[in-house]
C-alpha cells in the first residue's frame, strides 16, 4: 500500500472516530442536564417522531398535573441503552422523570408511588405497548400487564399488576 492511501485512509478513521466519540459526549451530557435540571413534576419523554400513542401518554400524565416536554429523536434505541432501560423491558418511548427512568406505558399512579417511595432503582417499565395501558385505549378492551421496578443489577420485581 503507498503511504498516501494509509495516510487517506487513517485520516478517515481518526474523523469517524471522533466524530462518534462528539456524539456520544454530546449525548450523555444532554441526558445528564435533562435529569438534573428536573423538578418532580417535570417529564423529558424521548420518542420516535409521529406515534401518537406516546404523546397519549404524555397527555395522561399532564392531566395528573405533570409538566411533559417531548423530544423526538430517532436515536431512541441509544437513548435506552445510555439510560440503563434492558433490552426486553423496552417500549416506544422513554421518559425521564425526577431522577427515574419511566418506560413505556406506566401509569401515573405507579409514578408517583415511586416518586414517593424513592426506591433503589433505575426506573419502572411496562414492556411493549398493551392494550388498555394509558396511552394505549381502545375501547373496553384491556390486556393484563404488569409495571416492573428494575435497576442495573439486573433485577426486576412487579411493582403493579393490571
Amino acid at each position: 500500500m503507498k503511504p498516501t492511501r494509509f495516510f487517506a485512509y487513517a485520516a478517515a478513521i481518526v474523523l469517524i472516530a471522533a466524530g462518534a466519540i462528539w456524539y456520544i459526549i454530546d449525548n450523555y451530557y444532554e441526558q445528564q442536564s435533562a435529569m438534573q435540571a428536573q423538578s418532580a413534576d417535570e417529564v423529558v419523554m424521548y420518542k420516535n417522531p409521529g406515534c401518537e400513542c406516546c404523546t397519549a401518554w404524555g397527555d395522561h400524565m399532564e392531566e395528573a398535573g405533570f409538566t411533559v416536554t417531548e423530544k423526538p429523536t430517532d436515536q431512541i434505541a441509544g437513548i435506552k441503552a445510555d439510560l440503563g432501560v434492558p433490552y426486553n423491558m423496552g417500549s416506544c418511548h422513554t421518559a425521564l422523570v425526577d431522577g427515574y427512568v419511566v418506560e413505556g406505558h406506566v401509569p401515573v399512579k405507579e409514578v408517583k408511588k415511586l416518586l414517593e417511595e424513592r426506591p433503589d432503582a433505575i426506573g419502572l417499565a411496562v414492556p411493549g405497548m398493551p392494550v388498555g395501558s394509558p396511552g394505549m385505549e381502545q375501547g373496553n378492551r384491556t390486556d393484563p400487564y404488569d409495571v416492573i421496578l428494575f435497576d442495573g443489577q439486573g433485577t426486576r420485581d412487579t411493582y403493579a399488576s393490571y
